[in-house]
């Protein structure tokens, strides 16, 4: 049984004991592949360090997440660019829009979010995308983008069923991370309506810990609370979830 998280921060971890274990326990709950979005400049090292530290598990994506988006953010973007070259990266991300800290940015996180898709068309690759409270804005840039070259992980998603199967349509997975343990989130009615097909499993890790670890940090090891739930809701068992899920992850990653 192998699990895949599609989205995790371990290498916001730089204690490198720690980091280790927080690996070596996601090892024992057979959370064995690994996709490390990039959020800036500064991670790039990060997540090139893990990477290389476990080159069959790690795997490195290149973005810059819409929160840091700000004044200079066209030298970020070049920077991140220029780093793409030389190294494997499998997806552009985390990218997109995020209008819960600051709705003044939103033309200049659309114009990143553009560039990037530009990046990721280019290079044949997926992106991941990051979504808070800008489901109509990233809906509109995505519209606006559709082709054959648009695919993806909405990742995070917590939307309704309607935009679950507008993200689908456009050529997404969906992101199902630690949410979907919460009692009151209702992500499990809106799972009810989507195929297992269409999903993903993530962490988010430090972030969104799911039940019975919420409000405390997240690591890649609790996914299989995530997949627990998920074979709830499908009625399956959670080697199903396991391998259909991971399966999807291969066809977005394409490793």
């Amino acid at each position: 049984m192998i699990f895949t998280d599609t989205h995790t921060h371990l290498y916001y971890e730089q204690d490198a004991e720690k980091q280790a274990q927080l690996i070596e326990r996601s090892f024992e709950n057979n959370v064995s592949r690994l996709f490390l979005p990039n959020v800036d400049v500064a991670s790039i090292a990060m997540i090139d360090d893990l990477v290389s530290k476990y080159p069959q598990n790690c795997f490195a994506m290149a973005g810059l997440h819409p929160c840091d988006v700000k004044d200079g953010y066209e030298e970020q973007l070049n920077i991140i660019h220029k780093s793409i070259s030389g190294r494997k990266i499998y997806a552009i991300g985390e990218i997109g829009i995020d209008l819960y800290w600051d709705k003044a940015t939103l033309d200049i996180q659309k114009d990143a979010f553009h560039k990037q898709i530009s990046w990721a068309k280019e290079l044949g690759l997926p992106i991941v995308i990051h979504c808070r409270e800008a489901f109509d804005e990233v809906f509109d840039v995505l519209e606006s983008e559709r082709d054959e070259k648009l695919r993806g992980i909405f990742h995070c998603f917590t939307g309704n069923v309607e935009q679950a199967e507008q993200a689908i349509n456009l050529n997404f997975y969906l992101g199902i991370g630690g949410v979907v343990t919460y009692k009151k989130a209702g992500l499990d009615a809106v799972l009810a309506d989507i195929p297992l097909a269409n999903l993903v499993l993530e962490t988010d890790s430090p972030y969104l810990a799911p039940v019975p670890f919420r409000g405390k940090p997240n690591e890649s090891s609790y996914l299989i609370y995530v997949a627990q739930k998920l074979a709830d809701i499908y009625q399956v068992s959670v080697e199903e979830i396991a391998a259909i899920t991971t399966e999807n992850s291969k066809k977005i990653f394409d490793i």
